[in-house]
C-alpha cells in the first residue's frame, strides 16, 4: 500500500489527542486527590500486539510501564481475548512497576478482529496490605505491601465477573479506590471510541500500514538523536541511602553506558544488590527510569511510540537493587528513578554537556492517614504540595522551581489548599518557596518549598518515604549544589521528631505539626559568571539571600536598593 506521509503525521496527532481526551476524561471522573488533582496517572493506546501507539504522561514513570504489561496480557490470554473485556493488573513480577499503581486494559477490536489496546494506570488511595496507602516501610516481602493483582479480568465480553470485582475490592480500605478503578474503565472506554472512529474514516489496512510507517520513522528519529553523541562507554554512579532497616546502610547504582552506531545500551549489572527492605526496585519501574530520564536529553518532538525505544537496550540483572527477586517488598522502586537517573546523568555529562542538568531534588514524602472526627470516616493522603523540590539547571536554563521529582518530570500537580483541608482533617498553615534552597550557579537551581500543617483527628499514622536527607542535589561544571530535605513532627508537648527517609510513626496525637522541606535543585556553571543584574532583581524578590549572593555569585548587594555594587563586585569576584 502507498504511504501518504501527511496522513501518517494525522494518525500520530490523532493518537496524542485520544489520550489527552482520555486524560481529561479521568481528570473529570476520578475522586481521589491523588488522582483529580495531583494527575498522578497516565492514559495510553497501544496495538494489538502491545506496541506503544501513544501516551498521555502525566506521570512518565507510569506511562513507560503500561506497554510491557499490554506484551505481557497478550501472551498471558492469548485466544481467550473478547470484545467487552475489561483486564486489571498491578503485580510488580509480572512487568507492573508499583503496587499502588493499578493499571486497566481494555482491548479493541474491529470486525472481530483484536486491532488495539486502551488502557489507564493510576496510583489507587490503597491496595490492601498492612499500612493504608500503601507504603509500609518495614515490609520484607511483597505479601506485607499489597494485594497482588496478576492479569485478571473483571468484565468478560461485556459482563461484570461480580465474584472477581468483589474479591478485589474486599481487600481494600477505602471505596473511594473502586470508584477511581469505574473512571479508568471509562478512560479506556473514550480510547477504543477514538480508535474505532479512525478506523471506520480511513479503513484497518490504511492504519496498519499507515502506523508501522509511523513506527520505522520514529526508530530513525531516534537513531539519529543517539548518533548526536559520541560513540563510546561512559560510566556513572549514585548512591542510595538506608534502607529502611539498617541505619547508616547505603547503596551504589552503577550505569554503563554504551553508544554505537545509532544504538545506546545502559547496563546495570554491577549495580549493588537488593535490600531485605523495601527499598527495592523492579525492573519495569527502573527501565522507566531509564528511559525517561534519557528522553530529556533528546528532540522533546520524537513521537512516543514503539519505533521511539527499539534502538534503546536496557539491562538490569535479577536480584540487583533495581530489579529485586520475588518475593522481595518493593514498593519503594518508582523512587530509585532520581538516583538512577543521578547516575545516567554523570555518565552523560562527559559526552553531551549541554544537554545534561546538575542533580534535581530527590523525594521525600509523607503520607498520612487515620479517622476524620469531622466525617467520621478514615482517609488517606500523601502531601504532593510539599513534596516538590526544584530541577537541576542546564546550559542556558535555570532549574523550574517547585517542579517535583525527576521521575515525574512536572507531570504531580499541587493539591489545591481549600481541598486539603477539605479531604484531610489537617489545617495548612504555610506553603511557600525556600530561599536560598537552590545551588548557584550560572543557571541556578529550581527553589524547593516549605510547608507546615497542623495534624487534626485520631488514630493518626505517618509514613515517610524517599531519600534526598543525606546528601544534596549535585552542581554541575562549577556549579554548586543544593539543600538537603527535611521532615519534622513537632509535637503538642514541645517535642521535636525528625524522622528518618523511610519511617512509620504511629498515634501522632491531634495537634501535631508536620513541617517540610523540599531541597532545590543543582546549579550548573559558575556562579561567577551570572549576571549580577539578575542575582540582585533575585536577592529583591526573596529568592536569594544578601548573604549568599556575596558568599555564592560574589555579588555584593546594597541592603536599602537592592542594587548590585559594580566595583564591589568586581573585587570579590577578582576583576581588575
Amino acid at each position: 500500500m502507498k504511504i501518504d506521509k501527511i496522513l501518517v503525521s494525522v494518525f500520530q496527532r490523532r493518537f496524542k489527542s485520544i489520550t489527552e481526551e482520555m486524560s481529561i476524561t479521568l481528570t473529570k471522573t476520578t475522586r481521589s486527590p491523588i488522582l483529580c488533582e495531583a494527575k498522578d496517572f497516565v492514559t495510553g493506546l497501544y496495538d494489538g500486539q502491545g506496541k506503544m501507539l501513544e501516551q498521555t504522561e502525566n506521570l512518565p514513570i507510569l506511562s513507560f510501564s503500561l506497554g510491557p504489561v499490554c506484551e505481557y496480557i497478550v501472551k498471558y490470554f492469548g485466544e481467550e481475548i473478547y470484545p467487552g473485556d475489561v483486564m486489571f493488573h498491578n503485580d510488580v513480577f509480572s512487568m507492573g512497576n508499583q503496587n499502588n499503581d493499578v493499571a486497566v486494559y481494555k482491548p479493541i477490536f474491529y470486525k472481530d478482529k483484536l486491532i488495539a489496546w486502551a488502557a489507564a494506570k493510576g496510583h489507587q488511595a490503597d491496595i490492601g496490605g498492612a499500612v493504608p496507602g500503601g507504603y509500609n516501610p518495614k515490609a520484607t516481602e511483597v505479601f506485607q505491601e499489597t494485594l497482588r493483582i496478576p492479569p485478571v479480568k473483571v468484565y468478560e465480553r461485556g459482563k461484570l465477573r461480580k465474584d472477581v470485582w468483589d474479591l478485589i475490592f474486599a481487600n481494600i480500605r477505602f471505596e473511594i479506590v473502586a470508584a477511581d478503578m469505574r473512571a479508568q474503565i471509562g478512560s479506556c472506554v473514550v480510547g477504543e471510541r477514538g480508535i474505532l472512529k479512525l478506523i471506520e474514516k480511513y479503513g484497518l489496512d490504511v492504519f496498519e500500514s499507515h502506523k508501522e510507517y509511523l513506527f520505522d520513522s520514529t526508530e530513525k528519529m531516534m537513531q539519529a538523536e543517539i548518533k548526536t553523541i559520541p560513540d563510546g562507554v561512559y560510566r556513572g554512579e549514585s548512591t542510595v541511602y538506608y534502607d529502611g532497616r539498617t541505619p547508616g546502610s547505603r547503596y551504589k547504582i552503577r550505569v554503563k553506558i554504551t553508544v554505537e552506531d545509532g544504538e545506546i545500551d545502559f547496563d546495570y549489572s554491577d549495580t549493588d544488590p537488593q535490600t531485605d527492605g523495601f527499598v527495592n526496585g523492579t525492573y519495569t519501574s527502573s527501565a522507566s527510569a531509564t528511559l525517561l530520564t534519557f528522553l530529556q536529553m533528546v528532540n522533546p518532538d520524537m513521537p512516543h511510540n514503539d519505533g521511539m525505544v527499539r534502538p534503546v537496550k536496557i539491562n538490569i540483572p535479577e536480584g540487583t537493587i533495581l530489579n529485586a527477586r520475588y518475593p522481595a517488598a518493593t514498593t519503594f522502586g518508582n523512587h530509585l528513578c532520581p538516583p538512577n537517573a543521578d547516575a545516567i546523568i554523570r555518565a552523560l555529562s562527559r559526552a553531551i554537556p549541554k544537554r545534561v542538568t546538575a542533580g534535581w531534588n530527590q523525594l521525600l514524602c509523607y503520607l498520612t492517614s487515620g479517622y476524620d472526627t469531622r466525617k467520621k470516616d478514615s482517609y488517606v493522603d500523601i502531601g504532593f504540595m510539599g513534596l516538590k523540590g526544584g530541577s537541576g539547571a542546564t546550559h542556558g536554563v535555570d532549574g523550574y522551581d517547585h517542579i517535583g521529582m525527576i521521575d515525574a518530570s512536572g507531570g504531580v500537580l499541587d493539591q489545591d489548599y481549600e481541598m486539603f483541608e477539605q479531604q484531610t482533617p489537617h489545617l495548612l498553615l504555610k506553603h511557600e518557596f525556600w530561599p536560598d534552597s537552590a545551588g548557584a550557579g550560572r543557571w541556578r537551581g529550581g527553589l524547593g518549598v516549605e510547608t507546615r500543617f497542623r495534624i487534626g483527628g485520631e488514630k493518626t499514622k505517618v509514613v515517610t518515604f524517599g531519600d534526598g536527607d543525606v546528601e544534596p542535589p549535585f552542581g554541575l561544571f562549577g556549579g554548586k549544589g543544593a539543600t538537603l530535605n527535611r521532615i519534622e513532627l513537632h509535637y503538642p508537648d514541645g517535642k521535636v521528631y525528625r524522622t528518618t527517609s523511610k519511617d512509620l510513626v504511629e498515634n501522632v496525637p491531634s495537634g501535631t505539626v508536620l513541617f517540610q522541606q523540599a531541597g532545590g535543585g543543582g546549579g550548573y556553571g559558575n556562579p561567577h559568571l551570572r549576571d549580577p543584574a539578575r542575582v540582585a532583581e533575585e536577592v529583591k524578590n526573596g529568592i536569594i539571600s544578601i548573604k549568599k549572593a556575596k558568599e555564592d555569585y560574589g555579588v555584593v548587594i546594597n541592603p536599602k536598593t537592592f542594587e548590585a555594587s559594580s566595583i564591589n563586585t568586581k573585587k570579590l569576584r577578582g576583576k581588575k
